[in-house]
């Protein structure tokens, strides 16, 4: 299950990512065909960059979520319960060590 979240996940990306390389591509065009200068072109570039990492950080934190929600509905420990639990049974022990030294 966790193999079909990751790859759900990196389709994802690859499509922001084939996006971005598109918008590149029609910004060159727009350029080559003189509907642009080079420096609108450049700053029209620039824009489309910064949209697109905004885009790309928001993809990230929805997708981040989503997995989170996926394994809390599987009831998957995360890695951060698993270390609290191994805490906790480490300091279970220490107080039965301490209760039956001192009996």
């Amino acid at each position: 299950m966790l193999d079909i979240v990751k790859k759900t996940m990196l389709t994802g990306i690859g499509m922001a990512l084939l996006a971005k390389d598109e918008m590149e591509e029609l910004a060159r065009e727009v350029v080559e065909k003189g509907k642009m200068t080079e420096q609108d072109g450049k700053n029209f570039l620039n824009e489309l960059q910064k949209r697109y990492e905004d885009v790309q950080g928001k993809l990230e934190e929805r997708v981040e979520r989503s997995v989170k929600d996926i394994l809390k509905k599987m009831d998957v420990v995360t890695g951060e319960e698993l270390k609290a639990i191994k805490k906790e049974i480490r300091e279970l022990k220490k107080a039965i060590n301490k209760d039956a030294e001192t009996a």
